[in-house]
């Protein structure tokens, strides 16, 4: 039954895309030879092209599948791929112009990303698909009851387009203007990779944290209460702030580029995951064997940036 679920599962996860990828593979193909409105406006506006087909295919259809299977499971899974299908979408749109090099990097970048992310999600999900939906959705859905058939359509997918769109505008920008490479690309690329690499690896030690605590829960034995190395020791979401730091280098890309305005999509970012972090952390301290460990892990560790452990003993005293 289980294998029989993920199959379906995986099924629907590749046929969802396809009309967006058809429908522009058709206008890639007839627009210069094709006037009709449609095609032309698509044609002269590739920024909303790009923002209709992602409310009518993900925010509409995803929305409906989702309503349909009772989990909102596949926008966590084409979080980690949508980024890679904008960035071709700029690429190929008639229109683009841009610097050759610059754009192979960022599109060489973004697939290193999606790989890093897809895999770590799958492992997440013990290499299934559709195993479960995002742990808020689940809350959201008891907390809003019998109203969450359509609330989930602006909580889950209306907000998911404002967040991807986004931060995948420095995407859009490369691919807008055609400037000479220089020392800011550089810099750009080392902050990109070095994201990447630090989101890695912090996942990576959660991940076996997790599966160390799950065997020892297996055999009947007290759990570990708190992730404190590696990474973990030098920031509380050392996973979190590589993620970040990846949407900023990108960022970097559209700066040199002249286009500033960019950075509203990663700020924005920024600021939800800010409160997604409250929400991890108090979810935490509601689990009695390790609310104790965690209540000092926050008084003695960095939120998001890495740096050194403080005493406790001060905040101990302010509280």
């Amino acid at each position: 039954m289980a294998t029989h679920s993920n199959v379906k599962n995986a099924l629907i996860a590749f046929v969802a895309p396809l009309p967006s990828l058809l429908f522009y593979l058709s206008f890639l193909c007839n627009y210069h030879e094709n006037q009709h409105p449609l095609y032309n406006w698509c044609y002269h506006h590739p920024l909303l092209f790009a923002n209709l087909l992602f409310f009518l295919n993900v925010n509409v259809l995803f929305w409906l599948i989702g309503l349909l299977l009772s989990s909102h499971w596949m926008i966590d899974l084409y979080w980690t791929v949508i980024p890679v299908m904008l960035v071709h979408f700029y690429a190929n749109h008639p229109l683009a112009q841009y610097n050759v090099w610059r754009s192979n990097v960022v599109i060489i970048l973004t697939w290193i990303w999606s790989i890093r992310l897809t895999h770590n999600y799958f492992r997440r999900e013990n290499w299934q698909w559709g195993h479960r939906q995002d742990w808020r959705f689940t809350d959201m859905s008891h907390q809003f009851g019998k109203n969450w058939w359509w609330i989930s359509f602006f909580a889950v997918y209306l907000s998911q387009q404002v967040f991807l769109m986004g931060i995948c505008l420095p995407m859009y920008v490369v691919h807008s203007e055609d400037k000479p490479w220089n020392i800011w690309d550089f810099i750009a690329v080392f902050i990109c990779l070095s994201a990447i690499i630090i989101a890695y690896y912090a996942d990576t030690q959660l991940h076996d944290f997790v599966s160390r605590n799950q065997k020892l829960k297996e055999l009947g034995e007290p759990m570990v209460p708190n992730l404190d190395e590696g990474l973990w020791r030098y920031s509380r979401h050392p996973n979190y702030f590589g993620e970040q730091l990846w949407w900023w280098g990108l960022v970097v890309f559209a700066l040199n580029l002249g286009q500033a305005w960019t950075f509203v999509g990663a700020l924005t970012n920024s600021m939800c995951l800010a409160h997604v972090t409250g929400l991890v952390e108090n979810r935490m301290l509601k689990q009695a064997y390790r609310a104790e460990a965690y209540n000092l892990y926050q008084r003695t560790t960095s939120v998001w940036i890495p740096w050194f452990k403080s005493s406790s003993k001060g905040k101990d005293k302010k509280t």
